[in-house]
């Protein structure tokens, strides 16, 4: 009885609310549960770990203030951080350009009409679906050196095998080559880019003349350029974050030569449960990351087409 009386007097002051409050406490009750998720799962553990970042923390020990100090060892000190730091920009130099290129060229390819042209786009695709941990095993498995599949097929068709993951020289190669196994995520935002463009520009074109490298070199280009610019910013972002693969498979190894700075960074932290270092560590990678972000956006103007309606 009580709570029947507690519900209709919150019912009746709720009733009393002016519509205009109404809507407002209903929205602000729909984004809270996010709202909260941010701030508990997102912001807090950020906020915490810039604290951590000027601390010597050793989780079982309070953290304890040192300033600066872990930033400043993190440079001069630590023995593998600018090989870290070179495995990474490399495979950053090397993977972005190739899966840009190579997930735009198969978006063409597979911009056509023709039958059956929806398998093959659900082929391309459906690698990026599998789990990077599952990628990383199969991968592992492909190209081993001495029972792999790809060595298997090299050998059988007469061609120089290679030890892939297992020599200094090509073990980040390989890494490199394993990220283009997930080009069907670009392919599809591609597609989609390409088949935005009106074929009315392309008519309007051959009307003037123009031949099939132009059209694409004046037309596909130009107005495919929000679309790779999309692209670039996320692919820069993904690679300098790259683990799971040197993880599974190579450990950093052989002879550091895929020594990737976020597997610096997890070693720190659970390794040898530095806590504060690999703070500190996460702040620089974040800083890195955001200046070339932004260096991509101030660069945008120049490259970057954007299409605006003449009234």
């Amino acid at each position: 009885m009580v709570a029947d009386t507690k519900s209709l007097s919150l019912q009746g002051w709720w009733n009393k609310l002016d519509k205009r409050y109404r809507d407002t406490l209903q929205g602000y009750l729909f984004i809270l549960p996010v709202v909260l998720g941010l701030l508990i799962f997102t912001i807090g553990p950020m906020i915490a770990s810039l604290y951590f970042s000027f601390t010597k923390f050793p989780i079982l020990k309070s953290p304890e203030w040192v300033g600066l100090s872990n930033y400043v060892k993190m440079f001069t000190q630590e023995k593998y951080f600018w090989q870290a730091v070179k495995v990474t920009v490399t495979y950053a130099v090397t993977a972005v350009p190739l899966g840009i290129l190579g997930s735009f060229l198969l978006a063409m390819l597979l911009d056509q009409r023709v039958k059956g042209i929806a398998f093959f786009r659900t082929c391309f695709y459906m690698p990026t679906i599998v789990p990077a941990l599952a990628s990383a095993v199969l991968w592992g498995w492909l190209l081993n050196p001495d029972y792999g599949l790809v060595n298997a097929i090299l050998s059988k068709l007469g061609l120089p095998t290679s030890p892939f993951l297992s020599d200094p020289k090509t073990a980040l190669p390989s890494l490199v080559l394993m990220s283009l196994w997930g080009i069907g995520g670009g392919m599809v935002i591609y597609l989609a880019g390409l088949q935005g463009i009106s074929q009315q520009l392309y008519e309007a074109g051959r009307i003037d003349g123009a031949n099939a490298f132009q059209l694409f070199w004046y037309i596909t280009i130009p107005l495919m350029t929000p679309t790779i610019f999309f692209n670039l910013v996320m692919g820069l972002i993904g690679a300098f974050q790259y683990f799971t693969g040197a993880f599974v498979l190579t450990s950093g190894g052989p002879l550091f030569s895929t020594y990737f700075y976020n597997l610096m960074l997890y070693e720190r932290a659970f390794k040898w449960v530095q806590m504060g270092m690999a703070s500190a560590m996460a702040w620089f990678l974040l800083v890195v990351i955001l200046l070339l972000t932004l260096l991509v956006f101030r660069s945008s103007s120049a490259w970057v087409y954007y299409e605006t309606e003449v009234k």
